[in-house]
C-alpha cells in the first residue's frame, strides 16, 4: 500500500474537496444524538427508577412496576441496532407515517439510555440515607416531593460520573446510525473512502477522531468527579 499516495488522497477529498464539512455535520450530528438521548435516558430514567422504589403494597404500584420491568428487559435485552431498524423501517409502514432519520436516533437513543440509566438512578436512590425520606414526610411532605426535590436530587450528585460514563457510550454507540441513513462521524468518514475507493487512512482518522472525544469527555468526567468530592469536604 502507497501511504503516501493514499493520504494524498484523503486530504484531497478531505480539505480541498469540502469533505471537512461532511465530517463537521457528522460531527455534530453524533454529538446532538448522544446529547439529547442522555437527557431523554435521564428523565425516563428518573421515572422508571422513582416507580421501582416505590413500596410494593398497592396493586396499582406493582402493576407500573411490571411495565417498568418489562421496558426495562426489551431494551437492554435487544442489540441497539435491531432497535433503530425496527423504529426506522418497522413502525412508520404499520403507522403510515415519515419519520426523520436523526429524529428516529434520537428517540431509540433515548429510550435504550431510559432503560439503562433507570438501573443507574434506582441505585442513586437507594445510596440516599433512608432519614432522608423520612425528614422530608416528617415535615409533611409526600412521597412524591419528597422523593422529586429531596431524593432525587442527592441521587443524581451520587450518580454524576457514572452518567458521563454513559454519555461517552452514547457517543461510541451512534456510529450504527449510518443503518438508517443518519450521516454521523461514521458515515461521514466512509462517503470519503467511497470517494477515493481507499479506506485505510479515512477509518484511521475516524477511529483517532473517537479517541480524542471519549479523552476529552473522561476529562471532564473527572474534572466534574472531582469537583463534587471537593464540595462534599
Amino acid at each position: 500500500m502507497n501511504w503516501q499516495k493514499s493520504f494524498a488522497e484523503f486530504w484531497r477529498i478531505f480539505a480541498e474537496q469540502n469533505g471537512y464539512l461532511v465530517f463537521l455535520r457528522g460531527l455534530g450530528i453524533t454529538m446532538l444524538i448522544a446529547t439529547l438521548g442522555l437527557l431523554i435516558g435521564i428523565v425516563v430514567g428518573t421515572v422508571i427508577a422513582a416507580i421501582k422504589v416505590l413500596p410494593r403494597y398497592k396493586k396499582i404500584t406493582r402493576f407500573f412496576q411490571k411495565i417498568c420491568d418489562f421496558y426495562v428487559a426489551a431494551f437492554r435485552g435487544t442489540p441497539l441496532v435491531v432497535q433503530l431498524l425496527l423504529a426506522y423501517y418497522v413502525v412508520p409502514g404499520v403507522l403510515g407515517v415519515s419519520w426523520p432519520a436523526e429524529n428516529v436516533c434520537v428517540v431509540i437513543f433515548g429510550l435504550n439510555s431510559g432503560a439503562y440509566v433507570s438501573e443507574i438512578m434506582r441505585s442513586g436512590i437507594l445510596s440516599v440515607d433512608p432519614g432522608q425520606m423520612e425528614a422530608g414526610r416528617a415535615l409533611g411532605l409526600s412521597y412524591p416531593v419528597t422523593m422529586l426535590k429531596i431524593v432525587i436530587p442527592q441521587a443524581i450528585k451520587n450518580i454524576i460520573p457514572t452518567l458521563g460514563n454513559e454519555y461517552i457510550s452514547l457517543v461510541k454507540e451512534t456510529s450504527i446510525v449510518s443503518f438508517v441513513t443518519a450521516t454521523d462521524i461514521c458515515k461521514s468518514f466512509r462517503e470519503i473512502g467511497d470517494a477515493t475507493y481507499e479506506y485505510v487512512i479515512p477509518y484511521l482518522f475516524m477511529a483517532i477522531v473517537y479517541v480524542i472525544i471519549v479523552l476529552v469527555l473522561t476529562l471532564l468526567v473527572k474534572l466534574v468527579e472531582a469537583r463534587l468530592r471537593r464540595s462534599e469536604k
